[in-house]
């Protein structure tokens, strides 16, 4: 089997990991998008191609995750909650993904936010609010960077179309 193409399939593979890594934590997201652009770029035979598609996709890369960190923090702050309620969120986070399978990251991740704001602002009413917003900033950037992440990556199905056509 020919080496380009072995370095294709497995970037190919690597980006799909990277797309779902954008939604699901544990898993390696765009920094491993990027990556997977500069092995094919480097390695996959497209050329030219290679070096256009590494550098449109590394900015759809680098504006979700941009884009996450700043609509996330952004949010965070207008409700005025600690980046310590979303450590303690993400501990929770991992620690529930081994209790719970599935699920337990998503749900360690809440609890550990409303467990962090109820211990900081003492009225549930208040904690489940601010656990809610921290909630909802969190899914915004996830989102955006999940958007961002899945046009990288069809940027770089156009480019092996092209690069296979030439």
């Amino acid at each position: 089997m020919n080496p380009e193409i072995v370095v294709t399939v497995l970037c190919g593979l690597a980006i799909v990991v990277g797309v779902a890594g954008t939604i699901i934590p544990v898993l390696p997201g765009s920094i491993l998008i990027g990556a997977s652009l500069l092995a094919w770029a480097l390695w996959g035979g497209a050329g030219t191609t290679g070096w256009v598609v590494f550098g449109i996709g590394m900015l759809f890369v680098l504006a979700g995750m941009a884009a996450s960190t700043v609509l996330t923090g952004r949010k965070l702050k207008q409700h005025s909650i600690p980046s310590r309620s979303v450590v303690v969120g993400l501990v929770l986070g991992v620690a529930g993904m081994f209790v719970i399978p599935v699920v337990g990251l998503f749900v360690g991740f809440a609890a550990g936010l409303l467990l962090s704001e109820l211990q900081r602002t003492r009225v549930f009413g208040t904690a489940v609010a601010s656990s809610w917003a921290a909630l909802k900033a969190t899914g915004l950037g996830m989102i955006v960077e999940f958007g961002l992440a899945c046009l990288a990556a069809s940027t770089w199905v156009i480019g092996l179309w092209v690069a296979s056509a030439a």
